[in-house]
């Protein structure tokens, strides 16, 4: 059976600020958790469970985005990616009432989080086209080939079309379950190698509350199939997103 996305994480260095810019930017309520003994921020769209924010936990890490993918036992996976060359960043741990996690580095470096979750129905978090939702997971890598055969090994992610990008090389799109989920390149990234990007409505009015919030692109809008706009923007604290939009017709 695929792994999927189940939840999305934001590690901040200024959590009041995130919310104010992610709510203008996309639209989101975010609302204080009960998580015991932690400082956890719930992201909603609409009335759907999207991800979370936290404070980063060490003044030296930089803020990010992390996903989630749920596997049958976390810690068989964190074995298996230290056994491949990966690391452990954040030791398993069970959070009552969630499930049990850990934060692993894939063998080139790219942070992911596994998770098995104790609550009941399927995650809504990643859902292609629903606005607040994650469209799109891609993953920029130093050999995207080597990175495929990983996680399709550990996760069961079947390739799907393989775009021509000329010089850039390969744009490599990848299922899980069946769900078109994601894509994979050779384009390091800077400050992480997964970079996820969000629903908005219209592309251009989110990019104006964007720079408007002291965000800044990274990528100009760049049509992809389906008639959508992408971008690749930094938030005010330094963290990568992207975001899908369409453009109105004049």
């Amino acid at each position: 059976m695929a792994s999927h996305f189940i939840w999305y994480e934001l590690i901040t260095s200024d959590l009041d600020a995130a919310i104010s810019f992610y709510g203008a930017v996309i639209g989101w309520t975010v609302s204080p958790s009960q998580t015991p003994g932690m400082d956890y921020r719930r992201i909603m769209a609409a009335d759907e469970g999207v991800g979370g924010m936290m404070k980063v936990p060490d003044a030296g890490m930089p803020p990010a985005w992390f996903g989630y993918v749920n596997v049958a036992d976390v810690d068989a996976e964190a074995a298996a990616f230290e056994a491949a060359g990966g690391k452990v960043l954040w030791p398993a741990n069970e959070d009552a009432g969630v499930g049990r996690m850990a934060m692993l580095a894939d063998p080139q470096g790219a942070a992911i989080y596994v998770m098995t979750p104790t609550g009941e129905g399927e995650s809504q978090a990643f859902k292609s086209g629903a606005l607040g939702h994650c469209g799109w997971n891609e993953y920029h890598a130093t050999n995207w080939e080597t990175a495929f055969d990983f996680y399709a090994g550990r996760f069961g992610w079947v390739k799907d079309q393989a775009v021509d990008m000329g010089d850039m090389g390969t744009y490599q799109t990848f299922t899980a379950g069946g769900v078109l989920t994601g894509g994979m390149m050779n384009n390091p990234l800077p400050q992480q190698a997964w970079l996820f990007y969000f629903n908005v409505g219209d592309i251009d009015a989110a990019i104006q509350c964007l720079t408007n919030g002291g965000g800044a692109l990274q990528m100009p809008p760049m049509e992809v199939p389906g008639g959508q706009w992408a971008v690749v923007a930094r938030d005010p604290q330094g963290a990568l997103f992207g975001l899908l939009g369409s453009r109105p017709a004049a």
